[in-house]
């Protein structure tokens, strides 16, 4: 006992060892949130589209392509079989850009009056003119009718139905419907009391084309603009009529700027339709490169059946180029424009 009181009295008089130091202490690591596994199903949802897109549309478009930079088949009357040309370069494409043939002797010449080639600026400008007067015309009854069908009365919902049979015909029948109005002895040249060549006169028969278009499709753009002017709300027109706007106020100050997204839809959905516009004129007027309505996709029927597969898939290659720059060019355009009056709409809310 008394040497344990001696050791401890040892260790209570002793200096104390200082405890050993440790090092900073670490923070716990924390564990990152689970790793997600890729989920597939919308890749396999989507994949059977995709498949068919490229079937119907990518191959048809490469093939045309590849098409445009060949010669026209030749017939071989040794063997009796038809074999291919070779490599044509860009001969299809001057053919219709610069107009330009070659004749018997191998000379590069101009294209004759009267051949396809020779009218392919005059198409293209018919095509534009088409575009810019039809959409122009659609967009202003189609803004009317619009907003004559938001407001509330007695029938609407009948006069909503009613607006929309042109569209919903086909573009067959009401191609040979307006053909029949406007023929010699039909009923708009009775109406009229004069005699007017809608099928065979050139600008009379550009706005038998315009006519028609715009009765059908008219009503597709005043669908559009229908739904954007539903989504104003109608306290906003009535703080408008206590601050006292008036009705063109309201209308440049309010309808139009809201509207203005669904309004670019249209005029973007119905210039992609108008430029390769084939049906309509073809059937009016018929499949013919000197025709005063020949479009730039009646002019591709018309070399396929002449035989040109090739210059026509270069036409139809420079008709594809044609629309995919119209529609980039309108896409920037017009998306700029959307996002700007959204940012709009958010400031001023």
């Amino acid at each position: 006992m008394a040497e344990s009181a001696r050791a401890g009295g040892a260790n209570a008089s002793g200096p104390s060892l200082p405890p050993q130091q440790a090092g900073p202490s670490l923070p716990p690591q924390q564990a990152g949130p689970p790793r997600r596994k890729r989920d597939w199903r919308p890749v396999y949802l989507i994949a059977p589209s995709m498949v068919i897109l490229a079937v119907v549309i990518m191959y048809p478009v490469l093939r045309a392509v590849y098409l445009s930079f060949q010669s026209d088949r030749g017939f071989d009357q040794d063997t009796g079989r038809f074999i291919d040309g070779g490599f044509a370069g860009l001969a299809h494409y001057t053919r219709w850009i610069f107009q330009q043939t070659t004749s018997s002797l191998g000379e590069t010449i101009s294209c004759p009056p009267g051949t396809l080639c020779s009218n392919f600026w005059e198409s293209v400008g018919v095509t534009f003119f088409f575009a810019a007067v039809t959409v122009t015309v659609e967009v202003v009854l189609g803004f009317w009718m619009a907003i004559i069908m938001s407001r509330t009365f007695m029938g609407r919902s009948l006069l909503r139905a009613s607006v929309l049979i042109p569209w919903a015909i086909p573009t067959a029948v009401t191609a040979k419907l307006w053909y029949f109005i406007f023929a010699d002895q039909g009923i708009a040249n009775r109406i009229m009391g004069r005699q007017v060549g809608w099928l065979t006169d050139d600008w009379a028969a550009r706005f038998a084309v315009i006519i028609s278009d715009v009765w059908k499709t008219t009503p597709f753009v005043a669908l559009l603009i229908l739904a954007g002017l539903q989504m104003i709300p109608q306290d906003v027109y009535e703080a408008a009529k206590v601050d006292g706007a008036n009705a063109w106020q309201r209308f440049t100050q309010i309808t139009l700027p809201l509207v203005k997204p669904a309004l670019m839809v249209a005029i973007l959905f119905r210039t992609l339709d108008v430029l390769r516009m084939y049906d309509l004129p073809a059937i009016l007027h018929g499949v013919s490169g000197a025709s005063p309505t020949t479009t730039v996709s009646i002019l591709v029927v018309a070399d396929i059946r002449q035989g040109n597969f090739n210059s026509a898939s270069a036409l139809s290659t420079l008709v594809f180029l044609m629309i995919f720059g119209v529609a980039f060019i309108m896409v920037k355009w017009l998306g700029a424009n959307a996002i700007r009056t959204q940012d709009a709409e958010r400031r001023g809310a």
